[in-house]
């Protein structure tokens, strides 16, 4: 009986370890659920905003284009708040896809509107599509990308837009076929060229017209600026 006893005690204390480890699970998980929903809800409204202000600034003058074009700091964000929602629900999730679809078409339209904005201005900015896949057969897609976000620090003028090669979006289909784009990755696009395979930051630089061109005249404002900087020293020492 005493034996009895202590098998019933034991399965109680069992299903109270089980019921409990049941119950933290599922606040958790609910718990991890709204947090997706809380980014999500986010992101589709930083879309809305995104797409607002770039109908805004089709309406701009010249004038004020290099004040208001700066859709790419945000588009940015919006990256960042997309990759922590595929981060929490997975790079498969409808929502995350849905929302990939819909970044990746405010992405395309920025891009049509700059190439136009830069006609209409007269100015010459330099264009990168990246092109990669998470679906674990790219594995220097992320270290691609650690390099696109230097150079974007060191150019902060460069526009880069990153697409899942991928993505079920007949937009980004139509794009892989006007730039006859193959599947090896990562690949770029800068100004209508593409460039296959992983390059360290230096080489891109070194390898790519349109960022040599950049780092020329970079160097170039930087050697004016120190000139300048030299003759006003020494006329102050006069």
């Amino acid at each position: 009986m005493a034996d009895g006893r202590k098998y019933i005690f034991a399965f109680l204390i069992t299903a109270a370890i089980f019921a409990t480890a049941l119950f933290v699970s599922n606040f958790l998980s609910q718990k991890r659920l709204a947090e997706i929903e809380r980014i999500q809800d986010r992101l589709s409204l930083d879309i809305l905003a995104s797409e607002t202000q770039s109908a805004l600034l089709a309406e701009t003058s010249c004038k004020n284009i290099a004040k208001n074009a700066a859709l790419t700091h945000e588009l940015g964000d919006l990256a960042n708040k997309l990759s922590i929602a595929e981060e929490q629900s997975g790079a498969n999730n409808q929502n995350v896809q849905d929302l990939k679809r819909q970044y990746s078409l405010l992405e395309i339209r920025e891009y049509l509107l700059m190439k136009k904005i830069s006609e209409k201005c007269g100015i010459h900015p330099t264009f990168i599509l990246y092109f990669y896949s998470n679906l674990g057969d790219c594995p220097d897609c992320q270290k691609m990308g650690f390099v696109l976000t230097a150079l974007h620090d060191q150019f902060p003028d460069l526009r880069i837009y990153s697409f899942d090669y991928n993505l079920d979006l007949e937009a980004i289909h139509t794009l892989r076929s006007i730039y006859g784009l193959g599947p090896r990755l990562p690949v770029l696009v800068v100004n209508g060229d593409p460039y296959y395979g992983f390059r360290p930051l230096s080489e891109l630089i070194r390898t790519v017209p349109a960022l040599a061109t950049l780092k020329a005249e970079q160097e170039k404002a930087a050697a004016l600026l120190r000139a300048a900087s030299s003759t006003n020293a020494t006329s102050t020492q006069r």
